[in-house]
């Protein structure tokens, strides 16, 4: 057989991998399987094998086959203007960390899974409570100074922005005031627009979300709560000290008000073995639960210690509120699916997601020193554990202007007014500094090596000196 040949018959393949024919994941047939099939020699279709892994369409695994290898997503942004440099996209809007190790880890994890009993099992429908294996290894996994959660207290939602819903549903009745940060995770904003909550927005300092706001806005009208993240703010950076958390839970029992906690980014706070973050960062505070266990649901999710596809979300609640949070979970179809309970389930206790959330820890603190060492002399700020940054631009930039002129280099930021919230009667976003978040955690070493020297460039010149000529 002639190399056209055997090269056709690899495009036949490719051409039924790239119409979804055959799809990531599947296993191809045996060679000499193949070669029957294809009426051809076994030796042809050996070539044909490596020509299928030459292209990243296939990958081999011993004893187990040849498999259809999963698409390589693009990593860039979806901007429309190309990049001036030829460099492609870099997105530093999404955080969604990796790791290398993690894929292999988590793959371990599943294997069980595919066995036809324990898959039937998995494929249950799953309550909010999940099972009694996943309601201890949550408990363990949020256990720490000053937290023992009830493992019959924990709930899963299938994702953390579906652990927020469910908390504000049963918290927040529509036309209600919810009290949150004057910066906050913008996600927090389209839940609250979808239940017909309003937002009030609370002024903030160094250390984390005022008490005197709070109340003042109480004042105003009543607050049926407030969402507030303590640890590794989003897209802050602050972490409130213990005394601030203290006086915010005194304020919540005086005011009869509750508390949403979002400890999403948390598990970064462990130091990375080795590194250097521990000595310039202390351990943070007990969680806001702690200092108020009796009006705060706790939410927290997987996807960020192990990967956004496939995720669960956990949700702390008081006694009181245990069952009315999982009624809504269950109303909303926020409930995480069995299959994914019981893969996180098994990660949790297996000792993969240790291992993947200390890998992602050094990432993290790697991460900020190397955007520390490259926008050298701009007013960053940043916790050196977190995979995000806070920039104050100079004053002769507007964020808008500055995130154009970015976007014509091929890099996608955050502006501050993303993150803003409107005060109560006004229409979209609200004041917003004059600053941009950067995640750390999409782009490459690589590309955060060309994009970050490339934003610091733009933010040393004036707006004019980056129009087309």
């Amino acid at each position: 057989m002639t190399a056209e040949e055997y090269q056709r018959i690899a495009d036949t393949v490719a051409a039924a991998i790239a119409a979804g024919r055959l799809r990531p994941g599947d296993r191809l047939p045996t060679q000499r399987a193949f070669a029957r099939t294809h009426r051809i020699a076994p030796s042809t279709a050996t070539r044909v094998y490596r020509e299928l892994a030459r292209r990243g369409l296939t990958v081999g695994e011993v004893g187990r086959g040849t498999f259809v290898r999963a698409a390589q997503h693009p990593t860039g942004p979806a901007l429309a203007e190309p990049a001036a440099d030829g460099g492609g996209h870099v997105n530093l809007e999404l955080n969604y960390p990796a790791v290398p190790e993690q894929s292999a880890l988590l793959a371990d994890g599943l294997a069980p899974l595919l066995r036809p009993d324990t898959l039937a099992a998995a494929l249950r429908p799953s309550a909010p409570s999940g099972t009694a294996a996943a309601r201890n290894a949550a408990a363990g996994l949020l256990t720490g100074p000053g937290l023992r959660p009830d493992p019959d207290q924990l709930l899963f939602p299938g994702n953390g922005r579906q652990a927020l819903a469910g908390a504000l549903a049963t918290l927040v009745p529509p036309g209600a005031r919810l009290g949150v940060e004057a910066l906050t995770y913008p996600m927090i904003k389209g839940i609250a627009a979808r239940l017909g909550i309003t937002l009030v927005p609370l002024a903030t300092d160094e250390q984390g979300l005022c008490p005197d706001a709070l109340r003042a806005a109480h004042r105003t009208a009543p607050l049926r709560a407030v969402y507030v993240q303590p640890t590794l703010h989003n897209p802050l950076g602050t972490t409130m000290p213990a005394t601030r958390r203290a006086e915010l839970a005194d304020a919540l029992e005086a005011l009869d008000v509750w508390a949403v906690e979002d400890t999403v980014w948390a598990f970064l706070c462990g130091a990375p073995p080795g590194g250097r973050a521990a000595s310039r960062s202390p351990a943070p505070p007990p969680p806001l639960a702690s200092y108020a266990p009796g009006r705060t649901i706790l939410v927290d999710s997987l996807s960020k210690r192990l990967a956004p596809g496939l995720t669960v979300g956990l949700a702390l609640a008081p006694p009181s509120h245990t069952g009315r949070l999982a009624a809504a979970l269950r109303s909303g179809g926020w409930t995480a699916t069995g299959f994914a309970l019981e893969a996180a389930t098994r990660w949790m206790t297996d000792g993969s997601l240790e291992r993947i959330v200390a890998a992602k820890r050094r990432d993290a603190a790697a991460r900020q020193a190397l955007a520390a060492e490259l926008l050298d002399g701009q007013e960053v700020h940043a916790d050196p554990r977190a995979y995000f940054l806070w920039w104050q631009l100079p004053s002769r930039w507007r964020a808008e202007t500055f995130l154009a002129a970015a976007a014509r280099r091929g890099i996608a930021v955050t502006p501050a007014a993303a993150f803003a919230v409107a005060a109560e009667g006004t229409q979209g976003a609200g004041p917003a500094p004059n600053a941009v978040r950067i995640a750390l955690a999409g782009a490459t070493f690589d590309q955060l090596s060309r994009a970050l020297p490339a934003l610091a460039s733009i933010a040393r010149g004036a707006p004019d000196d980056t129009l087309p000529e």
